[in-house]
C-alpha cells in the first residue's frame, strides 16, 4: 500500500527531530518515484518506522546546502538502476575552496611520508579528510537517516561540539550508497549483488564510486553503516568493529589496532551516553558488541571484500557499525555512535594521522615489522600473452584503478633465469599500498586450522581467479621501465581468413556472441575453440573493440559445427535470505555476452520456457521448495502444485531438446529433485569455500582448461554415483587438492571425487564449481559458455 503524502512530510520532520532540533517549519515536496519504494510493511521493515525515502533524499540535501556555506553536494555517478549517487561533504567556511589543495598535500603521504609526518607535527591545524558511508544494504535504513541528521547538523549548527569537529576534520558523506536497494527494499543493489562483497572486484558503479572518493580522500577514519545485530551478548547492543582474527596478513595491523579498539569504546560511550531512547531494549543496553574484545571468532577482516576493510588498505581507521534495530532507536543509536568516531578522531588526530602515514612509509621502505621476512615479495612479473592480452590488460587497468603502481619494461630482462620480453608489466612492491597490492596479487594461504568460523570468502587471488599470471620474485628486478597510466588495446585481425577465435578468454566469448547477434557464422570445434569464414571487413569493428589478436588458420577443423546465438534463462531469486543467490552467475553470462532473462520458479511453472534455448539454474534449492517461511515466500512457489507444473515444464523444455545447466550445491540437488538426474551431490558446510585444483578434461563441456588446474568452490560440492554420466572434471586426487581459503571440516571424502558431469542421454549439465561467483571467478566463467555451446 502506498503511503499517503503526510507520512512522507513526517518522515523528514521526524528523522530532523532526533536528537537535535532543526530550523525547518516543513520538510520537502514528496516525490513518489517508486510504488514499491513507499511499501507499508515491508518484510525487511518490520518495525514500520517510517524511514526517509530516496525520493526526497536528493531535494533534502539541496535544501540544506541553500542554507549553509560549508556544504558541498554532488552527484557523483548513478547507480545499477540510474539512481543519483549524492556526495555530500562538509568542512568550515574556510576550507571550502581549497579541496584540492588538502588533497594534494594528502598525496605527499605516498611521495615522501617523513616530510609529511614532519609537516603535521609543525602544523597541528590540519584538517583530516573522514568518510561516512550510508547504508550499503539498501534495507539497513537507519545508516542513511542518520546520516542525513548528521548532514543537518554540521551545516547548521554552531554548538562548541560542532565547531570543533569541523575546525579538524573535512567530513565525506557517502549519502547513499545502495540507493537501488533502498527503493526497491532489498539488501542488494539492482544487478542483484550485494555491494559489501564487491571492493576486491568492483565490478558495480556504486562500488567504483566508493572506491574513487576513497583514493580522492584517503580517508584517517571509514565508517560504514549497517543493521540489525542485537544481543550478540547479555544487553549487548548493536556491533563496532574492530574484528575477530583472523586478520588478513596483508594489513600493517599493528597501526591500525593501536587506534581501532579505542576508537570503538569511544563509539560505544558516546551511545550509552545518550539516556532519551525510548524502548526497553535500548534503556538496559549495558554496551556495545565489539568483536575483537567481546569474542574469539566469526565476525573477521580477512577478506578485503568488505567497504571499511578495503579502506584500510588506503590507511583508513575502517569500522563496520552494525544498529541494533530498523526504527528510530536505532537511527539515534548510530548518530552517537558516529559522533563518538568524529570526537575520538578529533581528539586524537595528531598521532592517528601521524601512524597512517607510517603504513605508507613502510610500504615505501619495504620495511614490515610485524611480517616474517620474505612474506612481500620484492616485486610481482606480469608477463602478457601476445594472442589474447585481454585478461592481463583487464588486471593491469584494476591495479591501477586501486592506487597501485604498475611499470611496463620498455626493454628484455632476466630475472631468477626466466627472460621476459619488453613489454612486460611490473608491480614493484616498495610502494606506499603494498599491502593492498600483495592482498589482490598473492595466491593466499589455507586458513582451515586456524579459526572455527568464517564470516565470508576466506580466497580471492586475482591471477588464479582471473586468469593472468603474476610471478613473485624475491630477486631484485633492475629493468628500465615505464610508468603505467592505462592500459589501451585494440583487437586486430590479420590475414585472409579462415579465422581463429580461441577460446582463451571472457572477451573472447564475449566476440563470438557479438559476431553471433550480427548475423556472422561462427563453428565451435571439439578443442573449444571458435571459427568463421566471414572477411575480414565484416569482423574487423567486433575484434577491434574486443582486444583479441585473431589470425587466419589454414582451414576450419572437420570436427567443428555451427553454433548459433541462443536465448538463455536464469531462474531468478528474488531474495531468499536476503541474497539473490543467482545473481554472480547473472553477472557472469552477460560479460560472456548472452542475452539472459530471468525468470521466476511462479513464471517457469505457469509459462514454461518457450522461446528459450538454455536454463540456468544457479542458487539455493529453497527455490523449488514449498514450505518457505513467510519472508522468502514471495521469491518462490505459493503451492505445491506450482512445484508440480514448474516439474513438468523444465522436464518437457529438456525432452523437447532444450539445455539445462546446474551451477552449485543447492542448484545441484534440485536437479535431482526435479528427476533431471540420478547422480548424488555431496556437500561439504556453508562456511567452507577457496581455491581447489582440478583435473580438467580439457576438450568439449571443459575446453580450455588442463589436467592440473584450478576451481572455486562455496559450500563444496561433489558428485557421486556417477556411472550414466560422462565426467568431466574431478578434483585432484591428492591430499593437497584444496590450495587457499577454509574449509575445516574433513576434505578427504572429496578427494579426486566428480565435480562437473554430463548427463548420457539428455543435455543435463552439473556443474559443483562456483564458475559464475559474484566477479571474483572471470576466469571460470568459460565453463558456462563452454556448457552452452556444447553439443
Amino acid at each position: 500500500m502506498k503511503k499517503k503524502q503526510i507520512a512522507g512530510i513526517l518522515a523528514v520532520s521526524l528523522l530532523t527531530a532526533v536528537p537535535f532540533t532543526t530550523g525547518f517549519a516543513e520538510g520537502p515536496k514528496w516525490t513518489n518515484v517508486n510504488v514499491i519504494e513507499e511499501q507499508d510493511g515491508s518484510k525487511f521493515n518490520s518495525e514500520n518506522y517510517d524511514f526517509m525515502k530516496f525520493s526526497q533524499i536528493g531535494t533534502k540535501l539541496t535544501e540544506i546546502q541553500k542554507q549553509s556555506n560549508r556544504v558541498k553536494v554532488e552527484v557523483r555517478g548513478t547507480s545499477a538502476d540510474g539512481h543519483p549517487l549524492y556526495v555530500v561533504t562538509i568542512a568550515d567556511p574556510t576550507t571550502q575552496g581549497k579541496f584540492g589543495k588538502i588533497q594534494s598535500l594528502r598525496k605527499q603521504m605516498f611521495k615522501n611520508p617523513g616530510k609529511a609526518q614532519d609537516w603535521i607535527n609543525n602544523n597541528p591545524d590540519f584538517k583530516v579528510p573522514i568518510m561516512i558511508n550510508g547504508s550499503i544494504h539498501g534495507t539497513e535504513f537507519v545508516g542513511s537517516d542518520a546520516v542525513i541528521q548528521l548532514i543537518e547538523r554540521f551545516a547548521t549548527q554552531n554548538d562548541a561540539e560542532t565547531k570543533k569537529i569541523l575546525e579538524n576534520n573535512i567530513l565525506i558523506f557517502n549519502v547513499v550508497q545502495n540507493p537501488d536497494g533502498r527503493v526497491d527494499a532489498t539488501r542488494f543493489n539492482g544487478e542483484g549483488i550485494d555491494l559489501n562483497r564487491d571492493f576486491i572486484t568492483q565490478s558495480q558503479p556504486e562500488t567504483k564510486e566508493t572506491v574513487e572518493l576513497i583514493k580522492e580522500w584517503n580517508p584517517m577514519v571509514f565508517l560504514d553503516t549497517h543493521g540489525y545485530v542485537k544481543n550478540y551478548g547479555p544487553n549487548l547492543q548493536g556491533l563496532i568493529e574492530p574484528c575477530t582474527p583472523p586478520h588478513n596478513p596483508n594489513y600493517e595491523y599493528d597501526l591500525y589496532n593501536k587506534w581501532a579498539l579505542n576508537q570503538a569504546e569511544a563509539m560505544e560511550a558516546s551511545i550509552l551516553g545518550d539516556k532519551n531512547y525510548t524502548s526497553n531494549l535500548y534503556k538496559e543496553m549495558k554496551g556495545v558488541y565489539v568483536p575483537q574484545r567481546d569474542d574469539e571468532a566469526g565476525w573477521d577482516d580477512y577478506p578485503p571484500i568488505f567497504t571499511p576493510m578495503y579502506a584500510m588498505y588506503h590507511g583508513a581507521y575502517g569500522h563496520t557499525l552494525e544498529a541494533p534495530t530498523n526504527d528510530l532507536d536505532g537511527v539515534r543509536w548510530m548518530y552517537n555512535a558516529i559522533m563518538g568516531a568524529l570526537n575520538y578522531a578529533t581528539e586524537n588526530k595528531q598521532g592517528m594521522i601521524n601512524d597512517q602515514i607510517e603504513m605508507f612509509k613502510r610500504g615505501i621502505n619495504f620495511d614490515h615489522p610485524f611480517h616474517e621476512e620474505g612474506f612481500f615479495p620484492n616485486a610481482y612479473i606480469l608477463p602478457v600473452n601476445q594472442n589474447d592480452p585481454t585478461v592481463t590488460a583487464k588486471a593491469v587497468n584494476h591495479l591501477l584503478n586501486n592506487d597501485i603502481e604498475v611499470t611496463e619494461a620498455t626493454k628484455a630482462f632476466t630475472v631468477d633465469g626466466k627472460t621476459y620480453p619488453k613489454g612486460t608489466y611490473l608491480v614493484q612492491m616498495d610502494q606506499a599500498k603494498a599491502g593492498l597490492a600483495n592482498t589482490m596479487l598473492w595466491d593466499g594461504e589455507d586458513i582451515s586450522n586456524d579459526t572455527t568460523a568464517m564470516y565470508d570468502i576466506s580466497a580471492w587471488s586475482l591471477p588464479e581467479l582471473w586468469g593472468f599470471e603474476a610471478v613473485e620474485t624475491s630477486s631484485p628486478v633492475d629493468v628500465t621501465a615505464k610508468q603505467v597510466n592505462q592500459v589501451l588495446i585494440q583487437g586486430t585481425v590479420t590475414g585472409k581468413g579462415p579465422y581463429l577465435i580461441p577460446n582463451s578468454s571472457v572477451k573472447a566469448i564475449e566476440l563470438v556472441n557479438n559476431l553471433l547477434k550480427q548475423g556472422v557464422a561462427v563453428s565451435r570445434s571439439e578443442s573449444g575453440d571458435f571459427y568463421t569464414t566471414a572477411s575480414a571487413n565484416k569482423i574487423s569493428a567486433a575484434v577491434k573493440e574486443s582486444g583479441l589478436q585473431i589470425g587466419s588458420i589454414a582451414s576450419v577443423p572437420s570436427d567443428a559445427s555451427v553454433v548459433s546465438s541462443l536465448q538463455v534463462a536464469i531462474l531468478k531469486d528474488g531474495g531468499m535470505g536476503k541474497v539473490q543467490s543467482h545473481s554472480g552467475t547473472k553477472l557472469a553470462l552477460k560479460r560472456l555476452g548472452f542475452e539472459v532473462t530471468e525468470v521466476t520458479p511462479v513464471e517457469v511453472a505457469e509459462k514454461g520456457l518457450d522461446g528459450f534455448n538454455v536454463f540456468v539454474y544457479s542458487g539455493t534449492e529453497s527455490l523449488i521448495a514449498t514450505n518457505l517461511n513467510a519472508a522468502n515466500k514471495e521469491f518462490g512457489f505459493q503451492s505445491a502444485d506450482q512445484l508440480t507444473a514448474f516439474q513438468g515444464n523444465v522436464n518437457s523444455f529438456v525432452d523437447n531438446g532444450g539445455k539445462y545447466i546446474a551451477v552449485g550445491a543447492g542448484a545441484s540437488r534440485a536437479t535431482k529433485t526435479l528427476g533431471l538426474t540420478d547422480v548424488v551431490t555431496n556437500t561439504a558446510s556453508s562456511n567452507s569455500n577457496g581455491i581447489v585444483k582440478v583435473n580438467y578434461d580439457g576438450t568439449g563441456l571443459t575446453a580450455g582448461y588442463d589436467q592440473d588446474d584450478l576451481g572455486f568452490v562455496y559450500r563444496p560440492a561433489w558428485y557421486t554415483v556417477t556411472d550414466n554420466e560422462e565426467v568431466a572434471a574431478t578434483l585432484a586426487n591428492s591430499d593437497d587438492f584444496f590450495v587457499a581459503g577454509h574449509w575445516r571440516t574433513n576434505k578427504l571424502p572429496a578427494k579426486g571425487q566428480t565435480v562437473i558431469v554430463k548427463e548420457d542421454k539428455k543435455d543435463v549439465t552439473l556443474i559443483g564449481l562456483e564458475a559464475g561467483f559474484r566477479d571474483h571467478t572471470d576466469y571460470l566463467f568459460r565453463l558456462l559458455s563452454n556448457a552452452i555451446f556444447e553439443e
